[in-house]
């Protein structure tokens, strides 16, 4: 039992099952023993892979995005270019790269929001020397319009889930079983005011902290201006089925199995944050399959001249590249990641969305 484990199982014996979106923050963000606050999770010595170190082209697209966002907003100065749990930094500094070539002398310093003191420092060698900032929360980033960036974020907020039964609608939960172990359950009265109609057995995500966050945002880039831009995996449309999983050495795992050890996502219910964004105000652009957006940014041109400049083995791993980051396959990102974006209402049309 790893020691977040005994943790979570004495707190259930003196309090009863928990919630699920309690769960994934204790396993995520416990402040000693959570999954982030321990390890650098990417790479091929981690658990997963995310788009940013598959390709530098990536975060040369988002960049270049950023420069046509920035003459959009009207050429603020300053501006504040934030990115939510960026990583080791990699998409920021090839973001920054694309952003200062397109628009030389532009006052920005990154806004970096991080909780993990491991990730801060791999985040610090990366983009020494570009003036970053840290913050513990969105709360404290400095007035002004903005392009906030969240890549794979969204996807590792706490959820709530529900089950459908005759009387309603019961939240899910953790909970013990008789030899002690974790096990899935429900809670014994109906949750009130739920009013998704699904069968009997269906299960709901709720993404209660990723709604309080973007309404938020939309609140913020309503009222100072600017952009917030979601890339991440998930659906489009309301469904229902569990999709919470856990990752560790590039594979799934058993989400009750060793909390704290393992990363714990589900699938991003874009619809969901869209309604959430609209109803505070902004403006909603997509969202939009990520192959088709990196597509329509010039993913192809940059490879070819990235290409041009390769050896033969550089050339394949481009190719590889792309073809991870848009094929819409079952081993590609192109359809399952999404992208959305929230502005301000007046702003638009956004490069890479279908003018509205």
């Amino acid at each position: 039992m790893t020691p977040l484990a005994a943790e979570i199982a004495a707190l259930i014996r003196q309090n009863g099952p928990i919630g699920i979106d309690r769960y994934m923050a204790l396993c995520l963000g416990h402040p000693v023993h959570g999954y982030y606050r321990t390890r650098d999770p990417l790479g091929a010595q981690g658990d997963f892979t995310t788009a940013p170190e598959i390709s530098q082209m990536f975060g040369e697209l988002i960049g270049a995005w950023a420069a046509y966002v920035y003459g959009l907003l009207g050429h603020p100065d300053p501006l504040v270019l934030m990115e939510l749990g960026p990583g080791r930094g990699t998409l920021m500094a090839d973001a920054l790269r694309a952003l200062r070539a397109a628009a030389p002398g532009l006052p920005v310093a990154p806004h970096l929001v991080e909780t993990s003191p491991v990730l801060q420092a791999a985040q610090a060698r990366t983009l020494a020397g570009t003036g970053a900032v840290w913050h513990e929360s969105p709360e404290t980033l400095p007035e002004g319009p903005a392009i906030l960036l969240a890549n794979e974020f969204f996807d590792c907020l706490p959820v709530l889930q529900f089950v459908r039964r005759p009387g309603g609608w019961h939240a899910r939960q953790v909970g013990l079983d008789p030899q002690g172990g974790f096990t899935f359950g429900l809670a014994p009265e109906p949750t009130p005011g739920i009013e998704a109609a699904g069968p009997e057995g269906a299960l709901l995500s709720v993404p209660s902290a990723g709604l309080d966050l973007i309404r938020a945002f939309a609140q913020r880039v309503r009222t100072l201006g600017g952009v917030l831009l979601i890339l991440d995996y998930g659906h489009a449309r309301l469904g229902f089925g569990d999709t919470l999983q856990a990752m560790a050495r590039h594979g799934f795992a058993d989400p009750l199995e060793a909390p704290g050890e393992a990363d714990l996502t589900h699938h991003v219910d874009f619809a969901a944050l869209a309604r959430a964004a609209a109803g505070a105000g902004a403006k909603v652009h997509g969202p939009v399959d990520q192959g088709d957006f990196l597509l329509s940014l010039g993913l192809r041109q940059r490879a070819e001249r990235l290409k041009a400049r390769a050896t033969a083995d550089q050339a394949a791993g481009i190719d590889a590249a792309v073809a991870r980051l848009t094929d819409p396959g079952a081993t590609g990102m192109g359809s399952l990641f999404k992208v959305l974006a929230v502005s301000g209402p007046d702003l638009g049309p956004l490069p890479g969305f279908p003018a509205s």
